[in-house]
């Protein structure tokens, strides 16, 4: 792939990973369109593989956990009418599929989802790490710059989000 069609995909890739269960997923119907194959292909590729696709790195989404993730992307893309929920992909399931996909897309596809991986994973500890050292400059400083702390934290918030959660959550915690 030349390099315009890698920085199209790099921003394919990154809208694509969903928190579900707690966990960076990609859907296989969406790893199946990167990889320019048939979701039935994909699913039948890690079914014919089944020792190397552990519930860590693979599990298929409840009918429920589906209808809730359709509804708050509303799109009629996705498929109407589907015999089987998608399978979500841990980041070690998708480099997982590496070697039971082994297509010369499917290698340069994977290397840019690990590589998108590993942004959002540098992404999120970076914002860990500001936050770390505004706590400790604050404690530095009297009451004055209080305000400025508060400010800044509030500027680091990730937005309220009105949507519900995407996942499954057990009976009794929500």
């Amino acid at each position: 792939m030349n390099n315009p069609e890698l920085v199209k995909l790099a921003s394919r890739v990154e809208n694509r990973i969903l928190l579900i269960r707690g966990h960076k997923v990609m859907l296989s119907s969406d790893l199946a369109g990167l990889y320019e194959v048939e979701p039935k292909v994909l699913i039948q590729a890690v079914k014919r593989n089944g020792d190397r696709f552990p519930l860590d790195f693979m599990f298929q989404l409840t009918r429920a956990e589906f209808a809730n993730l359709k509804s708050q992307f509303v799109t009629s893309s996705w498929g109407g009418l589907r015999r089987a929920t998608p399978y979500a992909f841990t980041e070690q399931g998708v480099a997982m599929l590496s070697s039971v996909l082994r297509s010369p897309r499917a290698v340069a596809v994977n290397i840019e989802i690990m590589r998108a991986f590993v942004r959002l994973r540098q992404i999120l500890s970076t914002n860990k790490d500001l936050a770390r050292r505004l706590d400790e400059l604050e404690g530095k400083y009297d009451s004055q710059f209080r305000a400025v702390f508060e400010a800044i934290r509030q500027l680091m918030a990730p937005p309220d989000s009105k949507r519900r959660q995407i996942g499954f959550r057990p009976p009794g915690q929500g």
